[in-house]
């Protein structure tokens, strides 16, 4: 396959941008989701920093919006406005520090069907996109399977949204899809399977991108992300599906500690290079 980038879906320290890529470098790190799940707290000369220091690293980065910045929104009301402006100053961020896209959540079904649903979504994204160019900040967009069964966000909504739009890739939480499956994803086949449905969709360079942890669920809907172990899905068969492939991956780990984020890129990393 082509190079594997791997890192936390947390920067590892807000004291500076030269302490969190040292962090980074110290765990062996080439990549790191911005965590702004919980809102912002990196302004623009901290991103511009962090850009720089983690280019001449080699450090691939990611910007995750806040869960409340996504789409869809029944209503164009407060909430749906300030849902663009989270998304739009992401992509501000992103465009600072050069990152490779925004993650966000594809939204709800709020009561709708789900091709409504879908459609709703394209529709305000589409928004979003001039909005973003009239700005000089329209960078890549990913969005993320979603671990509840029921709502919006399958791995069948996520394709069919990046179908619609040529700048939105599929970010793919395989942890997600472990629970949503009832803790089907055990063998290789599953995994190449997902990915072969993101290799149709993605542009030639563009890497898969990928979210991993162990995982916890009730009645196939996640409950919590577990220390590597603690539950059924395992690394191995995801490093050999990767191998399949030549296109080139971004692997960021969701685990709660440490400890399984290096068994996990120690797992991944013997896959890849057997």
């Amino acid at each position: 396959m082509g190079q594997l980038h791997y890192g936390p879906a947390r920067v590892p320290s807000r004291e500076s941008p030269e302490q969190a890529i040292a962090l980074l470098l110290e765990r062996g790190y080439s990549a790191c989701e911005i965590d702004f799940e919980g809102g912002f707290w990196m302004d623009y000369p901290w991103a511009e920093r962090f850009g720089t220091l983690a280019a001449d690293a080699g450090i691939l980065l990611s910007v995750h919006a806040p869960i409340a910045g996504f789409m869809g929104h029944v209503e164009l009301d407060k909430k749906q406005r300030m849902a663009v402006g989270m998304l739009d100053h992401s992509a501000g961020v992103a465009k600072s520090c050069g990152a490779e896209l925004v993650v966000f959540h594809p939204g709800f079904l709020l009561g709708r069907e789900r091709e409504q649903a879908i459609a709703s979504v394209c529709e305000q994204l589409t928004e979003l996109r001039a909005r973003l160019e009239g700005k000089e900040r329209a960078v890549p967009f990913g969005v993320e399977v979603m671990g509840r069964v029921n709502e919006l966000g399958t791995a069948d909504d996520v394709f069919a949204i990046s179908a619609q739009l040529d700048w939105v890739r599929p970010v793919l939480d395989f942890a997600h899809l472990h629970a949503t499956s009832d803790g089907a994803f055990t063998d290789v086949e599953r995994f190449a399977d997902v990915l072969t449905r993101a290799d149709e969709l993605l542009e030639p360079d563009a890497p898969f991108h990928v979210h991993f942890s162990d995982i916890a669920y009730a009645n196939r809907n996640e409950t919590k992300h577990l220390s590597y172990g603690e539950g059924t899905l395992r690394a191995e068969p995801l490093g050999e599906a990767l191998a399949r492939f030549g296109r080139p991956a971004t692997l960021i780990t969701e685990s709660p500690d440490e400890d399984s984020h290096q068994s996990i890129k120690t797992i991944l990393l013997g896959a890849l290079t057997r």
